[in-house]
């Protein structure tokens, strides 16, 4: 496979990292123990701790999206608090924006809270505020690639500073029905939340390469992605609309 990095050194031959924490959460697969049933891998007697509580300031200030990401996050332990932040998202809270519209459509002021919170890293901002993180944080939407993108750029965090790890936040809901037109096959499997601790190790090697065939994108990358780190496969590919996704299990 062609390396998306060109060079010479690590980058060339990929990336390399280990996940030492994660938390996902979908319609239908709510625990970490039905990720685990659902990707035909072990039980594991840690994956029933209960989620942590949101403080009311971030359930009233997070749509039900947003809530799910930060308790995602925060299920990640001490990492939501000392990780550098990357936000993956192909629509964002769109819901949030489409609210300001018609706020502004029908002659109405926005509301405050909808309007601050309406930028695509608004909740890696509401993240880092609670949890008194300023390692910083990047946001970023490419589409249908977006967890892929969100992935390596994590993965790219981390090679650069193999000591600070790096908190991958991915999620997405579903275009509003007033978009419905635009929707496409990858909506199907929304809405959808993901984080991923990151730290440095030689667990798994990342790689990626351009979709040079024009091949149909996965339905998602996110989804091919726990089942590659929760079962025995050695090696996942994903495919997504310009990038193809590879990952393998070290050692």
């Amino acid at each position: 496979m062609e390396p998306l990095l060109p060079g010479s050194g690590p980058a060339q031959a990929g990336l390399r990292f280990a996940v030492r924490r994660w938390s996902a959460w979908t319609p239908g697969r709510e625990t970490r123990a039905a990720w685990r049933d659902w990707a035909g891998a072990p039980p594991s007697a840690v994956d029933e701790a209960p989620p942590p509580a949101l403080p009311m300031m971030l359930r009233r200030r997070a749509t039900p999206l947003g809530q799910r990401l930060i308790a995602a996050a925060l299920a990640c332990g001490d990492g939501a608090a000392r990780a550098r932040y990357v936000l993956a998202s192909r629509h964002g809270e769109l819901g949030r924006t489409l609210t300001i519209l018609e706020s502004l459509a029908a002659g109405d002021p926005p509301s405050p809270t909808e309007f601050s919170m309406s930028v695509h890293h608004g909740l890696a901002g509401l993240l880092s505020i609670h949890t008194g993180n300023r390692a910083g944080h990047t946001a970023l939407a490419a589409g249908e690639d977006s967890f892929g993108f969100g992935l390596l750029e994590a993965a790219a965090l981390l090679a650069e500073r193999p000591g600070e790890p790096v908190l991958l936040l991915y999620g997405d809901d579903p275009l509003p029905d007033a978009y419905a037109a635009f929707r496409e096959d990858g909506d199907a499997g929304l809405p959808m939340v993901c984080a991923l601790l990151l730290e440095a190790g030689d667990d798994i090697l990342f790689q990626a390469a351009p979709n040079r065939d024009g091949a149909p994108p996965a339905l998602s990358a996110v989804s091919d992605f726990l089942r590659f780190l929760l079962a025995p496969e050695r090696t996942v590919t994903s495919t997504g609309a310009r990038m193809v996704w590879t990952w393998r299990h070290h050692g």
